[in-house]
């Protein structure tokens, strides 16, 4: 029984790292006919699954993405932008350099393979975008200042796209993890006291995975959830209860 909708599904996935490989996966696993774009040939090749090599902070680029992913599965019906980067620092050494390369990778790729996906999905009166926010754009970590901003800015961007295309049956959402065992957070995890110390903050008792995180994805990619938008899911173990 395919209880989601899922199956025959056309489902662009933007991000190879830990939660991009772990979306694109569980798509493919409910049914979904899935393509995943990155930048690292790498990661990609690590997948198993039909590629994409692309910048998405390059406009152009983003959109020829979009475009072609569109191509290749016949029909895009899912978008997930799975794609970040982050640089711990206080904000008084954080440098111009740094704060644009994580605008541009964090929020700058969102609003354009977003745009570029819901001009297709406006059009053809159905579709499903979900964003990978996190905690930080709402919770004030220190240290945090050009992520945190990003993030807030990928759940507004959420919002306002689910506002104006709401009524053309495309939904826009965002899942917000809280510290996530991924490639990203792992060299930090492993300084001394680090990971005791967040694990301290989480109700749950533990941090969160991958695999934590492909259920709320698949349900907001799905048609179950056909009259959720606008909406930031927090899959925090409580994170954001403290």
């Amino acid at each position: 029984m395919d209880w989601l909708g899922l199956r025959g599904k056309g489902a662009l996935v933007a991000g190879a790292g830990g939660i991009g490989a772990a979306a694109a996966r569980a798509l493919a696993g409910a049914g979904a006919d899935v393509v995943v774009a990155d930048r690292d040939r790498r990661r990609l090749g690590e997948l198993g699954l039909r590629t994409l090599e692309a910048d998405l902070t390059d406009a152009d680029s983003a959109r020829a993405c979009v475009t072609r992913a569109d191509e290749l599965l016949g029909r895009l019906d899912i978008f997930v932008h799975a794609v970040g980067v982050n640089d711990r620092r206080p904000v008084l050494d954080t440098p111009d350099d740094v704060w644009r390369r994580i605008l541009s990778v964090n929020a700058d790729s969102a609003f354009r393979t977003g745009r570029a996906a819901g001009e297709l999905m406006v059009a053809r009166g159905y579709g499903r975008i979900v964003y990978l926010s996190s905690v930080s754009g709402l919770l004030a970590h220190p240290h945090h200042a050009p992520y945190a901003a990003s993030k807030g800015a990928v759940d507004q961007l959420c919002r306002v796209m689910a506002r104006e295309w709401a009524a053309s049956g495309v939904t826009v959402n965002a899942v917000a993890p809280g510290y996530t065992e991924t490639g990203l957070t792992h060299e930090h995890l492993e300084k001394p006291g680090v990971r005791a110390n967040l694990t301290a903050l989480v109700p749950a008792g533990r941090l969160g995975t991958p695999a934590d995180l492909t259920g709320p994805i698949l349900f907001l990619c799905s048609d179950q959830a056909a009259f959720v938008t606008g909406h930031v899911l927090y899959a925090d173990g409580g994170r954001t209860l403290v």
